[in-house]
């Protein structure tokens, strides 16, 4: 059911990615990056280990827009994206959407997006555009 929106309301959710969901999206994306694959090549990158594809963290938007904030029937018009960190694979980060504009003239909202890490710094910081139900 969607909510009452207003400026500032705010939805999160948490996740873990695995390797094995990492490896499901390299399968669908046809992302075979061997920074997100292979532990050997990922050591000697500047990440030291292997990370979590940057879309698929960033799917996390589309989940809590869609079921959340602003809820079903919510359409995607537009995301911008800044990578500012990475995403490590078993590490957990909240995803987070707030409410930044809502449009009196047509059923269209502004949202933040952003990820975090455990220690709280933006591994991923952006704009959604949403047209709701």
């Amino acid at each position: 059911m969607t909510q009452r929106l207003s400026l500032g309301a705010k939805a999160s959710l948490r996740k873990t990615f695995t390797i094995e969901e990492v490896q499901q999206f390299s399968k669908l994306s046809l992302d075979a990056n061997p920074l997100h694959l292979d532990e050997d090549y990922a050591r000697e990158t500047p990440f030291g280990r292997r990370i979590v594809h940057g879309m698929l963290a960033a799917s996390l938007f589309s989940g809590l827009l869609g079921q959340e904030l602003p809820g079903p029937g919510t359409i995607y018009l537009g995301q911008e994206l800044r990578f500012t960190g990475p995403v490590f694979l078993d590490e957990e980060v909240t995803a987070t959407v707030e409410i930044t504009a809502i449009r009196e003239d047509k059923p269209i909202v502004t949202l933040r997006t952003w990820c975090r890490n455990q220690t709280g710094d933006i591994l991923i910081d952006g704009t959604a555009t949403v047209l709701t139900s």
